[in-house]
């Protein structure tokens, strides 16, 4: 019993390892072209399967749809009592099966077929045997497929060795094997629609990781609410925007233009050099000339670098002509849980 824990890890490991070297080499053509299919594909990935097969199909089909894929999972038994209306012309069908014969799956061949949707399927056919390849006298020689994997137009492998479960019965590493099969094509696929950290934040807004991502602009202070003052200030009205904004600094600007900046930080030197007679100065005087700026269309991440790096805590944000937009704190990145 001690064992048992790290065993069932290490047989699903080396399902994935034997996996691993099926797409590499003797599965890479059929991978491939799963990939072309779907990059291809004019309207939906529908992603199918029963049982514990039927809940890797539906993490599948997330994981399609959160990389930019539109994906949908659909229940085989259901699809029989009216959910086969769910595909349409243009769908491409991804079906798991272990055994390849479950009879739900099959079932649906006949309208797949009909409406002229490729089929691709995951099962446990062993079409890609370890000793198959190129130079060994037993290559070639045909693998059985199942019911399912005949009816596919492409046909990919998850077979293993042996299921991690005691009994041999219990579907382990084969789900794993399915998973990260599915997880495979889904980074491939968004690798080769190009898919992007600023897709990816649009397709998760709410959650940590679409946060992690939002847009400058998103964050930023703008109109009221930014601190300005006038290169001839003097030092009592800069004080007091600062105050009043309570973002720790002041944009200098000459009209709509940024030329400088003055920060709670340059107050206290120039009080500690000057005393009382820091009154006596104007803004232009006293600020920082060329501050660290950043565009409104960067990453959060991207001001939570820039502010890291500099020891800043505070960025305007310009456009390309300088002209400001508006003020980043180091507080606004509070709320997207970077910090």
């Amino acid at each position: 019993m001690d064992h048992t824990g790290a065993n069932v890890v290490r047989m699903e490991a080396e399902a994935l390892r034997q996996l691993a070297e099926r797409i590499a080499e003797p599965m890479a053509e059929a991978f491939g072209r799963t990939v072309e299919l779907l990059c291809g594909c004019a309207g939906r990935v529908v992603v199918t399967g029963m049982g514990k097969s039927g809940l890797i199909a539906r993490k599948i089909a997330a994981t399609l749809s959160s990389t930019g894929t539109p994906a949908l999972y659909l229940h085989p038994a259901e699809a029989l009592h009216g959910d086969l209306g769910m595909i349409v012309r243009g769908d491409i069908v991804i079906a798991l099966s272990a055994s390849g014969e479950t009879e739900e799956i099959l079932e649906l061949l006949p309208t797949i077929k009909r409406l002229g949707i490729a089929l691709i399927s995951f099962t446990c056919d062993a079409l890609y045997p370890p000793n198959e390849h190129p130079g060994n006298p037993a290559a070639g020689s045909p693998a059985v497929r199942s019911s399912l994997a005949q009816a596919a137009e492409i046909a990919l492998d998850c077979s293993v060795g042996k299921e991690a479960c005691s009994l041999g019965l219990a579907p382990t590493s084969s789900t794993t094997a399915m998973l990260a099969l599915g997880d495979a094509i889904a980074v491939a696929l968004s690798e080769k629609r190009g898919f992007r950290e600023e897709d990816f934040a649009n397709l998760h807004p709410g959650g940590k990781l679409g946060k992690r991502l939002m847009r400058v602009a998103a964050l930023m202070h703008t109109g009221s609410q930014i601190p300005r003052i006038s290169p001839s200030a003097r030092m009592a009205e800069v004080i007091f925007e600062m105050s009043s904004k309570t973002l720790g600094m002041t944009t200098v600007m000459d009209g709509d233009d940024l030329v400088g900046v003055i920060a709670d930080g340059d107050l206290r030197r120039l009080l500690e050099r000057h005393g009382k007679e820091i009154f006596d100065l104007t803004a232009s005087q006293c600020m920082t000339r060329a501050p660290k700026t950043i565009s409104p269309d960067e990453l959060a991440t991207a001001a939570l670098e820039i502010m890291e790096q500099k020891k800043i805590t505070s960025l305007v944000v310009v456009d390309v002509e300088r002209r400001v937009l508006g003020v980043l704190h180091l507080h606004d990145l509070w709320g997207t849980q970077m910090i």
